[in-house]
């Protein structure tokens, strides 16, 4: 055995072992105060990388969990206000049926007036239901852009923002100039059904159709001309709330409440003063009751919708924050049998360190020798 004191190479690799074992050992120790397996990027690039994105997206799912419960609450307010409304209706309606009865004559005035302050109060209603100053009762998101068709100076056409998907249609006539109303048993026609945004449709001789506020009947309110060609651009919008974390329709939800002011509902005008009158008011506000029904019967439709969505946005947050744990939490019970053995490597390897630094002292009993 070769005896020398100016290198010591078994301290000089015990002294490398136990650094190896007093980092591992450190490591450990953080692991296990930190509770994550990855404190660092050079712990494990690839997995604080797809960490990273876990985490933001679990933090835009708790968001749009958020705009969820906001949208909920904003069709609650909404459907509060139409109840109310419903409430004027039904009330209407009875004093409808009490004005048209002739042993009822002696009393229209004091009926009319108070049918005229009920309709008041419906716009009153209306216009004060609101989601952090917003009117939600006027036709919330579904306001649309006015356009104006023309073809060659024949005819033109107003059309302007109303209810979801029903469009008020307003026509003025030169001096010169006609409108048709075609019947509306025609087949002969050719109707819009317009999504949300910007859009163009062409008219040829099949006209221009609408669907009337309240009611199932269609009418043509223009006979196109084969040869007279004309062009109408619509925009339509509707409210959207973002419900995930990336910037795509699959991820966003939209939706209009119809507007419910009495003009909307086709009451406004209903007078009570007469008999005659009162009888025609019933049947506006039996449409104006189905109306608000249907109206209602949407809100309700996609606050089910928004529950569905919140269920499954809670069970998108676990699932993510448990693809999340996986990467960078560490497992405190393999993390803690490896702690102590790396505590035990450090002890053995200071032991040894120590012996291998009085090894060179041998040399000594040599020159004690002589």
């Amino acid at each position: 055995m070769a005896l020398r004191i100016q290198t010591n190479i078994a301290a000089i690799n015990a002294h490398r072992q136990l650094s190896i074992s007093d980092s591992n050992m450190a490591k450990s120790l953080e692991r296990l105060s930190s509770g994550f397996r990855i404190n660092r990027a050079a712990d494990d690039a690839a997995g604080l990388s797809m960490s990273s994105k876990f985490v933001a997206q679990i933090r835009s799912l708790g968001v749009a969990t958020q705009n969820v419960s906001q949208a909920n609450s904003l069709l609650q307010i909404a459907e509060g206000g139409m109840d109310q409304i419903g409430n004027i209706l039904t009330r209407l309606k009875e004093l409808a049926t009490q004005a048209a009865s002739a042993n009822s004559s002696a009393n229209l005035t004091d009926i009319n007036a108070e049918a005229q302050k009920l309709l008041a109060e419906i716009d009153r209603i209306a216009n004060s239901t609101t989601f952090q100053g917003t009117a939600l009762l006027t036709g919330y998101g579904t306001k649309s852009s006015a356009n104006t068709l023309t073809a060659a100076n024949a005819y033109d056409l107003d059309v302007s923002g109303a209810a979801s998907h029903v469009y008020s249609v307003s026509y003025s006539v030169t001096a010169a100039g006609t409108i048709t109303i075609k019947d509306m048993t025609t087949s002969v026609s050719q109707n819009l059904t317009a999504a949300a945004g910007a859009a163009t449709y062409n008219f040829t001789a099949l006209g221009i159709s609408f669907k009337t506020t309240g009611g199932d009947a269609q009418s043509t309110i223009l006979a196109g001309v084969a040869t007279d060609l004309g062009t109408m651009s619509v925009d339509t919008s509707d409210v959207t709330f973002q419900i995930g974390e990336t910037n795509n329709v699959n991820y966003q939800i939209s939706f209009q409440i119809e507007d419910v002011q009495k003009s909307a509902l086709s009451v406004g005008s209903i007078d009570l003063s007469t008999i005659s009158g009162a009888q025609s008011a019933m049947t506006s506000i039996d449409n104006a009751i189905a109306a608000l029904a249907s109206a209602r019967a949407s809100i309700g439709a996609i606050q089910n919708r928004l529950s569905y969505t919140a269920a499954n946005l809670s069970v998108a947050i676990e699932n993510a924050n448990a693809a999340n744990s996986v990467i960078k939490d560490v497992d405190m019970a393999a993390e803690m049998t490896n702690f102590t053995k790396t505590q035990i490597l450090v002890q053995a390897g200071t032991a040894m360190l120590a012996q291998a630094n009085s090894s060179p002292q041998l040399v000594l009993s040599l020159f004690g020798g002589r």
